[in-house]
């Protein structure tokens, strides 16, 4: 590209934001298949039916981030249902240690009974389920509220499959030119989302992986 000649960064920018682009997607997949995880084990031990949610590489990443934020909205749902109606069953002391995860045996006894006027079953997986989804509630809204921002970001509004074409798609799908102040500008809004998207989505997928085992272990 004869522009090149006069700005010799730009090669340098553009494989930058390819990298990047690679990086959201599979921080956007990884989220994707810790949801369904998450979904399945609700499903098993609450008696939920929550559907698998896909991820589109021909949508945008706007368009994905909504339909990750809609499947988290309807989870957190039945979350703070289940938690508003605990706490009106539970004594306030027994509810702290609800939330703080410090349950001995006979406490965790009295929860099931609870869980069992709440839900019509108390199982030992529903009961650890429940204990652990109420406990990382938190983790549940962050995540939410960074698909939210990440939907709102003007790279968000580029297709997936569009942006993992190769670099002529980008220059022309994203930038519309390969100036440098242009590629600066799009280097600079990756830079700000995954700084905020690596995290909250490595702490979400871990938290689901720490339910998972947990629930293994109560049901061995």
């Amino acid at each position: 590209m004869w522009s090149d000649l006069f700005y010799p960064d730009n090669p340098k920018r553009r494989e930058q934001l390819i990298r990047k682009s690679q990086e959201i997607k599979d921080l956007m997949k990884s989220n994707f298949y810790a949801t369904n995880q998450l979904i399945d084990v609700m499903n098993e031990h609450l008696s939920c039916s929550f559907q698998h949610i896909e991820m589109n590489e021909d949508a945008s990443l706007q368009e994905n981030c909504d339909v990750m934020t809609e499947c988290m909205h309807k989870i957190q749902a039945v979350v703070e249902k289940i938690d508003t109606e605990m706490k009106e069953k539970l004594d306030p002391a027994l509810y702290e240690k609800l939330q703080n995860m410090s349950l001995s045996t006979t406490d965790f006894q009295l929860i099931s009974k609870a869980l069992k006027a709440v839900c019509g079953f108390a199982t030992e997986g529903s009961t650890a389920l429940v204990t652990l989804l109420i406990n990382k509630g938190v983790i549940l809204a962050k995540i939410t509220s960074t698909f939210v921002k990440i939907g709102a970001l003007t790279v968000a509004s580029v297709a997936l499959g569009v942006v993992f074409m190769g670099v002529d798609m980008i220059v022309e799908a994203i930038l519309g030119s390969i100036e440098r102040r242009q590629l600066e500008e799009a280097l600079k809004e990756y830079d700000e989302a995954l700084n905020e998207f690596k995290p909250a989505s490595l702490e979400y997928q871990r938290n689901i992986t720490y339910v998972q085992v947990k629930i293994e272990e109560m049901n061995k």
